[in-house]
């Protein structure tokens, strides 16, 4: 007899359980709804403008960056997210200039620090407000961030090559200049050093004599 009391108590108890249970449920499902109605409101939510979402190279109305490959932003980044490739082309004058290759940015070893942004020289980084990064392999995670063409080094005009070439030889004119008056005042100080201070003496003693 004791296990049949047994038996039903614990039914009793498992149905008022499943009772109470049942009233916080039916009480959520006529409460009005406040969540947020996403994806549906995509095009009309608001996201902060602070929210870092993914790291972006600012370009302009003519598809051109501010990034001078110094690689400033992948040495101050504090978990190797940022990989800067450089390359080196030819101006027009024959020297040699490093120009950006490629910019890699691995999105899952991103800490959001913004540390590459507010170290750039130039300002050519920036975060979007874009959160939608979820994908279903992690190397889709790593982006190239300059994925327009590269633009090839513009050359100057033929007044602006004169005026770089005329400015390159008063400069190298005044660098001469200078370092032939330092190499005169250098003389005169050395010939200066190498006469006696005493070179009067004998005629003073002579005079003392006449004396």
């Amino acid at each position: 007899m004791g296990s049949v009391k047994d038996y039903f108590s614990s039914l009793g108890h498992g149905v008022s359980s499943l009772i109470k249970g049942m009233q916080v449920t039916g009480k959520e499902f006529i409460t009005p709804k406040i969540t947020e109605r996403y994806p549906e409101n995509r095009e009309t939510h608001h996201y902060p403008e602070r929210f870092r979402a993914c790291l972006e190279l600012i370009y302009d109305a003519d598809g051109n960056h501010k990034c001078i490959a110094c690689g400033t932003c992948e040495r101050n980044c504090p978990n190797g997210t940022i990989q800067v490739i450089t390359k080196m082309v030819d101006t027009w004058d024959g020297k040699k200039k490093k120009k950006l290759d490629r910019y890699v940015y691995d999105l899952g070893s991103c800490t959001f620090c913004q540390l590459c942004a507010t170290s750039c020289p130039t300002n050519a980084l920036t975060f979007s407000n874009d959160f939608e990064q979820a994908v279903f392999t992690r190397s889709k995670l790593v982006k190239q961030l300059n994925y327009l063409p590269e633009k090839p080094e513009p050359e100057p005009t033929e007044e602006e090559k004169a005026r770089i070439l005329a400015d390159r030889e008063a400069k190298i004119a005044a660098a001469k200049a200078a370092a032939a008056a330092k190499a005169a005042a250098a003389k005169t100080a050395d010939s200066t050093a190498g006469t006696p201070a005493n070179a009067q003496t004998p005629a003073a003693d002579s005079t003392t004599e006449n004396k």
